[in-house]
């Protein structure tokens, strides 16, 4: 079981670690909710929750609840920009319907 960024997202990632002067690292998570069920979260972290599970990633721990690993194993986080656009993608073979609305 493993999650991990790509380097582009753990420079973005490291970037805002900085400018917000604390955290231990970034969690992500699945929670129910959006039009299809589920949705992906991402938040920093200053302490290690309780029974929480930590990756080792370039730069950036990753945290995940044991709820969320199943959802998001061997999924890859990535940053990327496109025209006007950016923000963090997921790349997550566990999937296998999205809703229209991103």
């Amino acid at each position: 079981m493993a999650i991990s960024l790509t380097p582009a997202a753990a420079t973005r990632v490291e970037k805002f670690l900085v400018k917000r002067g604390q955290g231990l690292g970034l969690r992500l998570g699945v929670p129910t909710t959006g039009c299809s069920g589920m949705a992906y979260t991402l938040a920093f972290v200053d302490a290690l929750p309780p029974a929480a599970l930590a990756f080792a990633s370039p730069g950036v721990p990753l945290i995940v609840d044991p709820k969320s690993l199943s959802y998001i194993d061997c999924t890859e986080l990535d940053f990327t920009k496109e025209g006007l656009h950016e923000g963090f993608k997921f790349n997550n073979p566990n999937v296998k319907d999205e809703c229209g609305c991103g």
